[in-house]
């Protein structure tokens, strides 16, 4: 028997909860706090959901869905377009390349995996920026940014694991 609309439907909103979750973290990185400074370091939640939803459910996290978290990441944080789109990217192909590894560890595990990509994707960006603009960007900054963002990962990680044992069971 065909699935009604609705359960269509429904199955699609789910489905689509792992991109509006992560473009959520998006729009609130975009924020302004107007903290001295915060600007600079401000945690980089999309990278927190891309690697999420590629380890959890990659079939929810494409690779067109990424590309354009990313896109619109540079688009509104004001990076030269592509920067966060080939970072993301590569934060997707480090996560899948390595899915196999974290079934069945401990979260322990997905989040020193977690804090190893980070650190070689926001160091990549690093370098990125610092060839954009033709000079060495203080590394500082860098740094917090990987901190809050390696800090934040578990409470992230702990809600997206909630939501998807409450809404995305494999059908």
């Amino acid at each position: 028997m065909k699935p009604s609309l609705w359960h269509r439907l429904d199955k699609l909103a789910r489905d689509l909860t792992p991109f509006a979750l992560t473009f959520a973290l998006l729009i609130f990185n975009a924020i302004p706090f107007h903290l001295p400074g915060f600007a600079q370091v401000i945690p980089l939640l999309p990278m927190i959901g891309i690697y999420f939803w590629c380890v959890y459910r990659p079939d929810l996290m494409p690779s067109v869905a990424v590309f354009a978290i990313g896109l619109l990441h540079d688009f509104l944080s004001g990076l030269p377009l592509g920067v966060s789109t080939l970072v993301f990217l590569l934060v997707q192909g480090a996560a899948l390349a390595q899915r196999n590894f974290f079934s069945g560890k401990s979260f322990v595990i997905v989040w020193i995996g977690f804090m190893i990509v980070a650190g070689g994707a926001l160091g990549l960006e690093w370098l990125l920026l610092s060839l954009v603009s033709g000079q060495l960007i203080e590394a500082r900054s860098a740094f917090y940014q990987y901190g809050l963002t390696a800090a934040l990962f578990p409470i992230l990680a702990w809600l997206f694991l909630r939501w998807r044992a409450m809404f995305l069971q494999v059908d």
